[in-house]
């Protein structure tokens, strides 16, 4: 529970302010650049109509993110016009492919993070590891700040203490 102290209040809006920072997010919208590569990289599955990229895109997101046509279908010309896909008509629907150019285009971004996840979390799981601990660190020193000044004066010793290690290990290298 908040108290109204302000060092607790400053502690727990600390708090507020790592889980924030740390939160892995993935937004509604993309840029430009990452439709073209999640289409290139989905069509990498299968040949693919519209609708089913979209779906692809969808599923390989968790529904975090669902291209709009009106974003699918433009950028589809536009691998179209740099030679990156063909198209089929197949009953009703075009069903577009990549060409051998739109292979290697996909090919490019085989080995990175996929071009919907969040660019937080293109860090590798060491790297998330420590903003973790130090959200969980706030945590517990947000709850021995509404404590006795004793045990304040023992975790700000403990806490300096703590950071004087981590410098060394920077150090070490």
């Amino acid at each position: 529970m908040r108290t109204s102290s302000s060092a607790g209040f400053d502690l727990w809006e600390a708090v507020d302010g790592l889980r924030e920072a740390f939160a892995p997010r993935v937004s509604g919208r993309m840029g430009r650049g990452d439709i073209r590569t999640a289409i290139l990289v989905a069509l990498t599955e299968e040949p693919m109509h519209g609708y089913q990229i979209i779906q692809s895109i969808e599923k390989s997101t968790r529904g975090a993110w669902k291209p709009s046509p009106g974003s699918i279908y433009p950028t589809l010309q536009l691998l179209a016009d740099e030679g990156l896909v063909t198209s089929e008509q197949v009953g009703e629907r075009k069903v577009y492919s990549l060409t051998d150019a739109g292979k290697e285009a996909a090919a490019e971004f085989s080995s990175g993070p996929e071009p919907w996840e969040p660019r937080r979390s293109w860090r590798t799981e060491h790297n998330v590891a420590v903003p973790k601990a130090g959200a969980k660190l706030a945590q517990a020193i947000a709850q021995v700040a509404q404590g006795t000044p004793e045990q304040t004066e023992r975790a700000v010793e403990v806490i300096d203490e703590a950071r004087r290690k981590i410098y060394a290990i920077l150090a070490e290298d």
